[in-house]
């Protein structure tokens, strides 16, 4: 008896704070207009997507001390653009990213139950833990937090909320009436939650939403951030899309499961991945080498160099070759507010395996930047792009990818009319949407709930 085939996962991720759009493009929308977001949305659930992703930048981000406007400079606040998008969709769900070191857990509980209610149940919410001072100074309590206190106040601040969106027995409404009568009284329970991290008391404002809670995402990819996805996560997002990073990944976030009493099937594991499509492949390759141009500019090229190498190198040229010293290494980085810049664990050894790629190859520095940084993950004709995604989900790459256009809002719109029906017509995508909620979606079960006992620790059944 043969294996069924495993059925792919897709998502939409609107852009948000990258240098992945190409603004010379006159197809290039705003990233403030709500336009933008309605039509990215509203193509995702067209095309049957699981749901829409929202990044989010707490802090505009700074190089050499000026505002960094190579890329998107502001973000409106998720809840109200994700509320927006509930009203003009009906079943794609609504994926937002908020972090739990400089905000509490009764609001964002609050704020995602009442998601929850208003779009029947597809809310979702993508944990992160802020990182960096730079960030913390736009908030009351400032800082930061070492790694491993920031995935400690995580886990706390989930386990606080659970048990908020817990406190209500049953899924009655309160404000249910018939002949201005009450049908009945849910339970309304209170809550009382303390640890290192928070000290609260009350009774939640929300009952209990469609889903019990919002699916719960986690991008981290430190062996931390792994542990708690683990532990808790419903997906984790990863930049591992590629096919022996992915499958590596895979087996390691997949295989510490069941230490947690969990099985593989409960947590989704979903890679970012941009795509270029072309009527033939040679075309398509030819639209991605200038796609990777437009995303590098030379001045693009020596603000990439300069969060590497931590040094002004505004005196460069980028068509010249790379910096013959090593980076400046330390905490007090060029950059400020980018995450990218903790991605090179060792800046003087990334330093010197790029001179010499540089050197071998006969790079300029822009050159290989293009060569070095963020690359399309899939690129050729429709069917060439739905062979390599089925065949990536079928080999435990992943479970399905979370789809980053590199134009917004329209970038989309060609894979959801010639790629989708591929994969649908080779059995891996729905035809349909079967179910109403992310949940369903995502073939995950019901979401446990905090045992009555336990609220006042905030332990998980």
């Amino acid at each position: 008896m043969s294996t069924p085939r495993k059925q792919v996962h897709l998502a939409a991720h609107f852009p948000g704070v990258n240098n992945t759009t190409v603004w010379s493009d006159p197809q290039a929308g705003s990233h403030i207009e709500f336009s933008s977001f309605r039509h990215l949305a509203q193509t995702a659930e067209r095309g049957l997507f699981d749901f829409f992703f929202l990044a989010e930048g707490l802090r505009l981000r700074e190089q050499n001390g000026e505002i960094y406007d190579l890329d998107v400079v502001g973000r409106p606040d998720t809840f109200t653009v994700l509320s927006a998008l509930a009203a003009i969709t009906d079943r794609l769900g609504l994926a937002g990213t908020v972090s739990s070191t400089f905000n509490e857990p009764y609001e964002v509980a609050r704020q995602f139950a009442t998601l929850d209610h208003l779009s029947a149940g597809r809310a979702a919410w993508n944990v992160v833990t802020s990182w960096d001072a730079f960030t913390g100074e736009n908030f009351r309590r400032g800082g930061y937090l070492p790694q491993e206190e920031r995935y400690s106040r995580a886990q706390h601040f989930l386990d606080a909320a659970f048990a908020l969106f817990d406190t209500w027995d049953g899924d009655e409404v309160l404000a249910d009436r018939a002949g201005g009568e009450f049908l009945s009284r849910p339970d309304v329970g209170t809550f009382s939650h303390h640890d290192q991290h928070f000290a609260i008391d009350g009774a939640f404002s929300t009952p209990r939403s469609p889903q019990g809670r919002p699916v719960i995402f986690q991008a981290g990819d430190s062996d931390e951030g792994r542990e708690f996805a683990a532990a808790t996560a419903d997906a984790i997002f990863t930049r591992h899309a590629t096919y022996d990073a992915g499958r590596a990944f895979y087996a390691d976030v997949k295989g510490r499961l069941a230490a947690h009493g969990r099985r593989p099937e409960q947590l989704v594991v979903l890679p970012a991945a941009t795509f270029v499509l072309g009527d033939t492949d040679a075309e398509a390759e030819e639209i991605a080498q200038q796609v990777r141009l437009q995303q590098v500019s030379g001045a693009t090229a020596i603000k990439l160099a300069e969060q590497l190498w931590n040094t002004d190198l505004s005196d460069l040229d980028p068509d010249g070759p790379p910096p013959s010293f090593d980076p400046v290494v330390g905490e007090n980085t060029i950059a400020k507010g980018r995450a990218s810049v903790r991605m090179h664990k060792d800046p003087v050894a990334t330093a010197r395996e790029w001179r010499a790629k540089a050197e071998a190859e006969h790079l300029s520095l822009r050159e290989l930047i293009v060569e070095t940084t963020n690359r399309q993950t899939f690129v050729g004709t429709a069917s060439t792009v739905a062979q390599a995604i089925d065949d990536h989900v079928q080999a435990d790459v992943c479970d399905g990818y979370i789809l980053v256009p590199h134009i917004t809002p329209g970038g989309l719109d060609r894979f959801v009319d010639e790629v989708v029906p591929l994969l649908q017509e080779r059995g891996v995508f729905r035809t349909a949407y079967e179910g109403a909620t992310l949940r369903e979606h995502l073939g995950l079960g019901a979401a446990p709930r905090v045992m009555r006992s336990d609220v006042s620790t905030g332990a998980l059944s």
